[in-house]
């Protein structure tokens, strides 16, 4: 059974290379029951570091989506890079996604793709909330981080929980637990369950005073965002819990605020809160404000006509084209459902190029899995893969025949390297272009040309990492070995326009 639009939860987990995003969504899809083990980056055993890349080098490339169920809510997941050549993954993913999960490393702090994809984030006026991970290494600081998000991010974060300690044993003042500012309560994540039991305690002795100094904040915060809130706290001096999550998720919601949360997801400690966050306080479909457009047609753009659809399944249908994921079989189109249903077998318009396009299956998509996931029909508010257009490229609108609506495209930034590649024989050199071209249409800020002055194939991407994968993949994927090499350069005599004209005689 589909869930209800206000029951769904669209978010993506983003942050610097390294700072946990992959270990914390593994941590979550255990704890919500979408999966039974949890994997491990090192290993390369984990649910959304599915491709060989991902697995070899120990780094998210790809995006991948995953649904998992918490409290009742539908969370759509989007895993996404920390590496800044593959950033296109995070721009694309932010576009349609109505929350996020900002994860800081303790140690490192606010790190320079940190503040990239905070500032793409703003962009798209996506709500998020924060977690510092990695409490429990050498080096950790909360109270550091929290003041760099502020400092570098301009960011407005709230803490919601303050560790017990820092760092790692011998050290005395080691990483314990966490405080849980709202309920006053200190949380200990069993280890024997691999966090799955949590136990309620009430705060030692020694935390106290910190704890009470971060609720004051937390507290003052609160009360200046309601007027029927501040006076309640002036006549009691408390808020009781209910009224701060209402006001944390309106803030949040209206991006004001940033509740943050602590931990380690390595060692099992602080994501179900998390979680819980991200029912309580991020968006659904239905907190969001109708998405808006254009009319396709140039002469009702001249005329300043804008196009909106609501969140809902009345609505026509309308849908942006976020990602696609090219094989050797087929090509399966990630699709935002932004109003209305669609029904596997029917067509659709896609108004860019103002031709029909056949959906002829849908699914659901697990990672790289979608066995036995094929539905119906999708509604508003949803993710899903589409099989069967064959003119749409990533950024293009998908919608009703007779509601046409021209969605804001997605702009990715300019290739940055270049080199030429060329197969191993004559008889490939067909294949090779067949396979730059799909692998273009997957990749926005991959792009493939033969050079009129050489006649070499030149590739483009965002860095000697990101053509280097694509490389693995041609020769993994399509069976194509390839040979790279720099490009040759056409060298032109110029003519001295300088010289003087021999005199008249």
């Amino acid at each position: 059974m589909p869930s209800s639009i206000e029951n769904i939860r669209n978010i993506g987990v983003v942050a610097h290379i390294d700072a946990g995003k992959t270990t914390t969504t593994e941590r979550i899809l255990f704890y919500s029951g979408a999966s039974h083990k949890m994997g491990n980056v090192d290993d390369g055993t984990t649910i959304t570091d599915f491709d060989p890349d991902e697995a070899k080098r120990g780094i998210t490339i790809y995006s991948a989506a995953i649904t998992c169920h918490w409290d009742g809510k539908t969370i759509n997941i989007i895993d996404t890079p920390g590496h800044v050549d593959f950033t296109a993954e995070v721009e694309r993913s932010l576009r349609v996604l109505d929350g996020g999960i900002m994860i800081f490393s303790a140690v490192e702090g606010v790190e320079a793709q940190s503040e990239t994809v905070w500032r793409q984030a703003d962009r798209y006026q996506v709500p998020r909330i924060c977690f510092i991970n990695k409490m429990d290494r050498i080096g950790a600081s909360f109270e550091r981080t929290f003041d760099e998000m502020r400092d570098r991010l301009e960011a407005n974060p709230i803490a919601v929980q303050i560790p017990m300690g820092a760092g790692s044993p011998p050290d005395p003042n080691a990483f314990k637990g966490i405080i849980d500012l709202i309920g006053m309560k200190a949380l200990n994540f069993k280890a024997e369950s691999e966090g799955a039991d949590v136990e309620t305690y009430e705060i030692p002795e020694a935390y106290r005073d910190e704890a009470a100094k971060w609720r004051h904040d937390l507290l003052e915060t609160v009360a200046m965002l309601d007027d029927d809130v501040m006076q309640t706290y002036l006549e009691t001096e408390d808020i009781p819990a209910d009224q701060i999550h209402r006001v944390l998720r309106t803030a949040t919601i209206a991006g004001q605020l940033q509740p943050t949360f602590c931990g380690s997801a390595l060692d099992f400690i602080g994501v179900q809160p998390v979680l819980n966050a991200v029912v309580n306080f991020l968006p659904s479909p239905l907190d969001r404000p109708p998405v808006e457009g254009q009319h396709p047609n140039p002469k009702k753009q001249k005329e300043g006509r804008k196009e909106s659809r609501d969140p809902s399944d009345d609505e026509p249908f309308c849908g942006l084209v976020f990602k696609i994921q090219a094989d050797q079989h087929t090509d399966l189109f990630f699709t935002r459902v932004y109003s209305g249903i669609l029904k596997g077998g029917s067509r659709v318009l896609n108004s860019r190029t103002g031709k029909k396009e056949l959906i002829s299956q849908i699914w659901r998509v697990q990672a790289d899995s979608r066995e036995k996931m094929e539905t119906d029909e999708v509604r508003a508010g949803d993710i899903v893969g589409l099989i069967g257009p064959k003119d749409t490229v990533t950024g293009d609108t998908l919608c009703d025949t007779q509601h046409p609506i021209l969605l804001e495209s997605i702009t990715f930034p300019e290739t940055v390297i270049s080199m030429a590649v060329e197969p191993d024989s004559n008889a490939e050199r067909k294949k090779l272009a067949d396979t730059l071209q799909r692998l273009s249409r997957q990749d926005p800020t991959f792009n493939a040309k033969v050079s009129e002055e050489t006649g070499q194939t030149i590739i483009s991407g965002m860095g000697e990492l990101h053509l280097e994968v694509l490389r693995d993949r041609m020769e993994r994927e399509f069976n194509l070995k390839v040979r790279v090499h720099k490009p040759r350069v056409s060298y032109r005599e110029k003519r001295n326009t300088n010289s003087c004209a021999r005199p008249a005689t």
